[in-house]
């Protein structure tokens, strides 16, 4: 088997220079605020920087949007004629040739009024961003440095601590994914002699970024195949572990989870530990976690003795850690060059870091942004990559642009209610899907198109017909459905990349990570926390803890003889919590479909005439 020497060799491209931030050429007004970080008790003092600005924003400019300009610049309507916009298009074309990606704003219908009035807070977002890549504390809601810039360039780093823990990770990553493909680390019982195969356990930003590269860019018969267990569906669960049959003697488990305590997580790992024990085989000789130092999953992977461990940093949120071994370790196992992502996402970083507008995309595509939505987020972002390997790069950017200006509050504790809803399919399945609605319908949306220009391998492609490719067939679909949008005033950007290598997949990354920094701080949010996601699970755990109450009365009255069935009211009264009956009509219809409490009268389809019990008494339950 090939070593990963290549995969993981350092590229000379790693190496270019990283040039400082230019001086900005707005300062900002001397009324401006900054936000300082709140304490945290948990954070590692060995991380802090030595100053803790999260925004430096005008107070002018921390207004959520000024609509007085968007309202008088979009009465002129798009530019239509031909020749003017072909000019617009040359004049805001953007060009990356390094990278061979191209940003194409034109068919934003932004005037030059509007960007001169939006120029200010761009510069205080440029330095705002500055400072984030110092140390600075960006999340200040918990307190965090924001680093996953310095992930591709440690050097960046604010301290050498830190430097060294990212290389060494690094390195690590690289090492283990060569010993495992090379079979110098070999599963215990597999009759191959090596693994085989990969199952990563994780949910969210743990997941989306290792599903979109693996689609994208895994080859087409890799070292290892990989499959994933991204939420806690029983069935789902099952359907992977069966579809695995006789090569789970030969998997690779990658558990991935910052705190280890993750619910879906714990039961996906769960759930496989108990497929592996039914099958004979110890979980442990194949087991790698993925975790923040000391965590719960740390210490167990530890004191079990798991093949290996990697970590997380309290510096790097979920949705943008696919540069961190939570994305790099599945891709190396799978022969995807490492090295060249970094690259990919290094080169992007410093073109993003131009105070120029023109000439930073991230910066564009943010204006673009503000426009269409008015700074509310009053459209949508319909992403459609014309490229079956992009398909997931939608459900990518679902996460990390939702989840991180999704916010209800701004960094002035002002109710906003921010955000930008993303969803999307593929070219040219969109032709026969929905894109009917967006000619036609509705108008609540625009659109950002991803073109790939390399159809297939050179040599290989043919023509179907004279002059004529597959490839270029999907080429006008993209093109046709660009033209025909933007005759109806539908507006789009269009992103092209040569093709999709290692580099351009994670300059992809980049480019819309820093998009959603620049855009946070043109609204003045916080894009680097998720307290919506944590009241979800807080209301969930809630949900459960009433599920074990309700178990316990039912199991109660199931021990008494005779049997006493119960009716909603009388199980709501007993666990004292009446103004909770609709949610324990719920755990009980759902325990009845489950086989775990038996309708002695009624239906679900009439709450009313139920009388539930359980279907046996479980005696060691009424003392616990």
């Amino acid at each position: 088997m090939a070593s990963l020497s290549g995969l993981c060799s350092s590229s000379p491209s790693l190496k270019h220079k990283h040039n400082r931030i230019s001086k900005l050429t707005h300062s900002l007004r001397k009324d401006s605020l900054a936000f300082s970080a709140r304490s945290s008790s948990n954070s590692n003092s060995k991380l802090v920087a030595p100053h803790s600005v999260a925004r430096e924003i005008s107070a002018d400019l921390s207004k959520t949007n000024n609509l007085g300009v968007l309202k008088k610049s979009k009465q002129g309507g798009l530019e239509k004629d031909p020749k003017a916009l072909w000019r617009r298009y040359v004049d805001w074309l953007y060009q990356h040739k390094e990278l061979g990606l191209y940003l194409d704003v034109s068919r934003i219908g932004f005037s030059e009024e509007f960007v001169t009035e939006m120029e200010p807070r761009f510069q205080a977002a440029f330095k705002a961003m500055g400072e984030l890549e110092k140390g600075a504390i960006a999340n200040p809601d918990e307190g965090r440095m924001v680093g996953h810039y310095w992930l591709r360039n440690a050097k960046l780093a604010p301290n050498s601590f830190l430097r060294v823990q990212i290389e060494n990770t690094l390195d690590a990553v690289c090492k283990f994914a060569d010993d495992i493909i090379s079979g110098k680390i070999k599963p215990p019982s597999s009759p191959e002699g090596r693994f085989t195969q990969i199952l990563s356990v994780g949910i969210g930003g743990s997941a989306l970024g290792p599903q979109f590269v693996a689609e994208a860019l895994a080859p087409d018969n890799p070292p290892l195949k990989i499959r994933f267990i991204d939420n806690t569906d029983p069935a789902g669960i099952d359907h992977q572990v069966a579809q695995l049959g006789s090569e789970l003697a030969s998997t690779l488990v990658i558990v991935i989870s910052k705190s280890g305590g993750t619910p879906e997580t714990r039961n996906g790992l769960l759930e496989v530990q108990k497929a592996f024990r039914e099958a004979g085989l110890d979980f442990a000789k194949q087991g790698v976690a993925i975790t923040q130092e000391n965590s719960l999953l740390d210490n167990t992977a530890r004191i079990e003795g798991w093949v290996a461990r990697f970590p997380m940093f309290d510096w790097v949120g979920g949705r943008t850690s696919e540069m961190s071994a939570v994305g790099l370790l599945p891709a190396a196992l799978q022969g995807i060059n490492i090295r060249e992502m970094l690259v990919g996402a290094s080169m992007m970083d410093e073109a993003t870091r131009s105070t120029v507008l023109r000439n930073n995309p991230a910066a564009l595509l943010a204006l673009c942004w503000y426009w269409a939505s008015d700074g509310i987020g009053s459209k949508d972002m319909v992403v459609l990559p014309y490229k079956d390997s992009l398909l997931l790069f939608s459900r990518y950017l679902q996460q990390l642009v939702m989840e991180s200006l999704g916010k209800e509050f701004d960094l002035d504790g002002k109710q906003v209610n921010q955000g930008i809803t993303v969803y999307g399919n593929k070219g040219s399945t969109d032709q026969h899907a929905y894109i009917q609605q967006l000619r036609e319908g509705v108008h609540n949306f625009f659109v950002t198109f991803i073109e790939v220009l390399r159809d297939r391998p050179p040599g290989h492609d043919w023509e179907l017909e004279p002059g004529v490719t597959c490839g270029d067939y999907l080429f006008g679909m993209l093109q046709g459905t660009r033209s025909a949008l933007y005759a109806n005033n539908r507006e789009s950007i269009t992103v092209t990349v040569q093709e999709v290598t290692p580099r351009s997949v994670a300059a992809l990354i980049a480019l819309y990570e820093r998009a959603v920094g620049i855009y946070a701080s043109l609204v003045n949010i916080n894009a680097y926390h998720q307290p919506g996601v944590e009241a979800g699970k807080k209301a969930a755990g809630e949900v459960l803890a009433l599920q074990k109450r309700v178990l316990a009365i039912l199991n109660e009255a199931s021990c008494k003889e005779p049997v006493e069935p119960l009716t909603l009211e009388e199980v709501a009264d007993r666990c004292h919590a009446p103004e909770d009956i609709e949610m324990i009509y719920k755990i009980i219809e759902h325990m009845a479909a489950n086989d775990r409490a038996i309708i002695a009268e009624g239906d679900c389809g009439s709450p009313y005439s139920l009388k539930v019990f359980l279907g046996e008494c479980n005696v060691d339950g009424l003392f616990a």
